[in-house]
């Protein structure tokens, strides 16, 4: 009986980095919120209870996937404080205040790692590869990197240029149309542009993002 050969490693970022079904199920426990708000006639009560059920029963599918335990507690635990944000402020569109400000720090966050040199993209995939900070010693990989970061960076502010105006006017369904969308369509897109950034960025030859190609160390010349 023969061993099949060994599958070739994808290098593609929808392979790497997923996003579909986390993504998926981040939307849920929002809309679950703005559905149970809007048939239990605007009760923050009815959307809070519709929001930790279906938080739960995600979460319950999540362990049962296989996900970490850790991430998925982090999950429910972003749906319960969203959940008593809106009840202790009494307002249905508060529910949606964690989103708004998570947005406005992984902006910053995004743009700043660039700045320093960090491009959050790199740090990600580099850390998924085990390649450490090699990547960083890739001209072409920064390159990609962080042109990929500025592409995270701007999906942020156009979150927040979605959802502060649909805050401040207290739109709740409009906010939970806008939290879908935004979600999965809005990462697969993200996804695809990055990829094609930092292929655009490679050199031809280049081995592809698995393989950093570190600048070698110029010896300086005996005196």
């Amino acid at each position: 009986m023969t061993t099949p050969p060994p599958q070739p490693q994808s290098d593609n970022l929808f392979d790497l980095l997923g996003g579909r079904r986390g993504a998926i199920d981040a939307t849920i426990p929002p809309l679950a919120f703005g559905v149970g708000w809007f048939a239990g006639g605007e009760s923050i009560w009815t959307g809070v209870w519709a929001a930790l059920l279906s938080g739960a029963v995600v979460a319950g599918l999540r362990l049962y996937r296989g996900d970490r335990p850790r991430s998925v507690l982090i999950g429910l635990l972003a749906v319960c404080v969203a959940a008593i944000i809106a009840l202790r402020t009494g307002r249905a569109v508060d529910f949606f205040l964690i989103q708004v400000l998570s947005n406005a720090a992984s902006a910053l966050a995004w743009a700043v790692s660039v700045v320093v040199r960090w491009p959050l993209m790199g740090v990600v995939v580099g850390s998924l590869l085990r390649q450490r900070g090699r990547w960083r010693r890739d001209p072409a990989l920064m390159r990609g990197y962080t042109r990929a970061s500025w592409l995270w960076t701007a999906s942020y502010l156009l979150r927040l240029a979605v959802f502060v105006p649909l805050y401040y006017a207290e739109q709740v369904l409009a906010l939970v149309g806008a939290r879908v969308l935004l979600s999965w369509p809005l990462i697969a897109a993200l996804l695809a542009g990055s990829w094609w950034v930092i292929r655009r960025s490679l050199p031809p030859g280049h081995p592809g993002i698995r393989h950093p190609q570190t600048m070698p160390v110029v010896q300086p010349p005996p005196e």
